[in-house]
Order: structure tokens, then sequence, then C-alpha cells
């Protein structure tokens, strides 16, 4: 095979490939033995029929088909790479003539990577973001602490806001009880906002085994078009009534929830851990701040195919978590009335964004050239392997040496991010 650059310019390239003649006829005889079973002919068993004997049923070309794509698939990888073109989509093929014991020609045009260069993104200035722990910080988290250990005791009172009360309803609408307006012990928290606007205060100062009516209209926005906008009346009855009881925050707390034995103890090991967290925060805060500042200073060409390779991603993984939530992608854009579509014009915006980034972040550590040791590698593949529960030996197996270059990248971006923060200028 021999390729040939024809043109390269607004970030597409047009090539021609030679495939010879001798290339075209292996493949032709490999996909003769693999398809001839495919094959019945007077006087041959099944799959015995000569190649010679099928092209004369057939025609010539039986196997031309199977045999230019097999060998346009293998051909093109090396086409591309002896051409050094980065190419970022599927190429568009024009094939020549087809004639036994002669080479084909196959014109390729192909989107390939823009060509630019990323201007200042060295002293970008940011806004300082604090890392300070406060006390306020510290007795906020223990008391979030003491609430995460609180239980709930049933009381003998009308029911006030932040109570949980356990109840029955019925629905009622134009003299009706609607679907799904119905049940039986239900908990609901006072001030949750769970409920129909309206609905929670109500309940509010009513006590055990009483009886109330609640008188509601609902949202007109309301997913179900029969009761948007309806008044509605519930037939309540307060089985029980529990509110939150938060244990006293005493050195015997600290010692029921923790490895610490004094209040105090606790005090200074909460404020080590949240300093640590502040300051991870803060710091991919100003990170982020000084990507935005880069994004904004360098207007570049984004190819269409990337972003839209970026919204392919986008939506692979909003499907991946609405299947963790027991729903898919179909089900959902039924249930919001919208289609692949709109989700797509509504996502473009960031997936050009991500895509404007990564691809500037990803030129800054080939102008800066970072290096990455085997140490640094390895690092990576350790933490990348308990992350899946895995042996580092048995992940390097998985993705296979040849993905390794991608590690390597992934390590220049991070470097280069740090590059841009590092040399930020903080105010």
């Amino acid at each position: 095979m021999k390729a040939t650059l024809l043109s390269k310019e607004n970030n597409e390239a047009k090539f021609k490939m030679e495939i010879t003649a001798e290339e075209f006829e292996k493949a032709v005889v490999e996909v003769y033995k693999k398809e001839k079973d495919k094959f019945q002919i007077d006087g041959f068993r099944k799959g015995k029929a000569p190649r010679s004997i099928i092209e004369s049923h057939y025609g010539e070309g039986v196997f031309y088909e199977d045999a230019i794509n097999n060998v346009f698939s293998l051909q093109y990888p090396l086409a591309i790479d002896e051409l050094d073109l980065e190419v970022i989509d599927y190429p568009r093929t024009e094939f020549g003539q087809i004639r036994k014991g002669e080479p084909i020609e196959v014109t390729v045009t192909v989107a390939t990577y823009p060509e630019f260069e990323v201007k200042d993104y060295k002293g970008v200035e940011i806004e300082e973001v604090s890392a300070d722990v406060t006390d306020s910080d510290v007795d906020e988290e223990i008391e979030n602490m003491a609430k995460r250990n609180s239980r709930m005791v049933e009381v003998d009172r009308p029911a006030k806001d932040g109570d949980t009360v356990l109840i029955d309803y019925e629905g009622w609408a134009d003299g009706e009880q609607f679907e799904g307006g119905t049940a039986e012990r239900q908990p609901l928290k006072l001030g949750s906002g769970t409920f129909i606007p309206g609905f929670e205060e109500q309940l509010a100062g009513a006590v055990k085994d009483e009886e109330r009516e609640v008188k509601v209209t609902f949202p007109e926005e309301y997913h179900s078009e029969e009761l948007a906008g309806k008044e509605a009346v519930f037939k309540c009855k307060v089985h029980e009534i529990k509110e939150q009881e938060i244990p006293e925050i005493n050195d015997e707390f600290v010692k029921d929830v923790s490895e610490f034995d004094t209040l105090d103890e606790l005090k200074a090991d909460t404020r080590e851990k949240l300093a640590k967290e502040k300051k991870e925060r803060a710091e991919n805060s100003m990170k982020n701040s000084a990507i935005e500042a880069v994004f904004n200073a360098n207007d570049i060409d984004v190819p269409d195919p990337m972003v839209e390779q970026e919204l392919d991603s986008m939506m692979r993984e909003f499907d991946q978590q609405l299947r963790a939530q027991g729903m898919d992608l179909n089900t959902y854009f039924q249930y919001i009335g919208k289609d692949a579509s709109d989700f797509r014009t509504e996502m473009r915006d960031e997936a050009f964004k991500k895509t404007k980034t990564r691809m500037l972040i990803s030129k800054i550590a080939d102008q800066e050239d970072f290096p990455v040791s085997e140490e640094e590698v390895s690092e990576e593949l350790e933490k990348m392997a308990s992350q899946y529960g895995l042996e580092k030996e048995k992940l390097v197996e998985m993705i296979g040496p040849e993905n390794i270059n991608m590690i390597q990248g992934d390590i220049k971006v991070r470097k280069a991010v740090d590059y841009i923060y590092d040399n930020a200028e903080k105010k």
C-alpha cells in the first residue's frame, strides 16, 4: 500500500491510497475461505466448490465488496500513520474501479485535529480562595455528626415544623378520588417540601389520632395533566408524631461515635480534616478559575465532530446514571416529553466548552513537553488498580501495554493544569 497526501487545509485532509493487486487478491482469497460454506453449487458438496466455480455462477466480483472493506480497514490506519495525520472522525471514501490483477485507488477525505498554539496561559489572574477553618466550621461539623447519630422518638404533643408524622390520606378532586392520591402509614417530615405546596403546613398543630382535611391547589406545571391547576382535598389521619432527638455533644458522645475520648480531641481531628478538605476545594476552585481564564483568552477552532463525540459520551454517561436508578434514557425522554435531539441541543454549549477546554490543556501539555517517568505511570496504575479492586498486573493485562500512552497523556494533562495554577497570579 502506498499513501499520497493530496491536500490538508481547514482541518481536513485528502489523500490517496493505492492498494496493490497482490494485497487485494490476498483479501479476496481470505473472504472466499470464510464465505465458501454459504454457497451450494450443483455437483459439489456444500463448502467444497472452487472459487472459480462460485465466481462463474455469481459473478467475478462476488467477494469483492467484503474484500475491499477488509483490506481498507487494515491499510487505512497504516496510511494515516505514514502521513502523520491525527484524525478525529470517520473517513469518507471514493473507491476507484476494481479490475482483477490491477491496483485499486482509494481517495480518502477525513477531518483532522486542528493545528493551533495556546497563548496567555502563564500568569493568568485569579481570585484567591480562602481555606481557613473557623471554630464555627468545626462546631457545625460536629453538630452534623450528632444529627447523623440522632434517633426518632414519639411525642405526645401537637405536630410542629421538623416533626415526622405518620399519616393515612385520600385525595379527592371534583368530588372523586384520583389515582395515586391514596396512602397508608406514610411518613412525612413537616417542612421538608416533599408534598404539594401548602399540604405540610396544614398538618402543623395536629395531634395523634386526629382526622384532618387538607385543602391544596395542584401547581399549573404538575406532571399529571388531569390534576394540574386543580383544587383538591386530602382526608388525613395522623397515627404518630415523632421528633428528632439529637444527643448532647460531650465526652460521652465522643466516646460513642469516634475513636477519641474527649470533645477537645474530636475537635482537633475535625479541624485537621476540614483544613485538608477546604484546601483541596479551594485549590480546585482556583484551578477551575485559571482554566476558565485560559479558555476565555484563546479563540480556537473546535471541530464539530469532536463536539458530537463529546455529546455521545455525555448521553452514555447520563444513561448509565439513569440505569443505576432503574430508568433508561428513552423512558426518561418519554417522561419529560423530549427526545435525544432536544437533549443534544440543550447540552451542546456544555459539550463545546468541555471539548475546547480539553483541547487547550492537552496542547499546553504538548507545548511544555512535561516529562512522565516510569515511576509516575506505575503510581497511576496502582491507584487505578486500587479503585477497581484489582492487582496492578491484572489491570495492565486488561488495558493492554499499547494503552499505557493514554495514562501518560492523562498525567501530562494533570501537570498542565498544575502548571497553569502554579504560574497564576493570585489576587
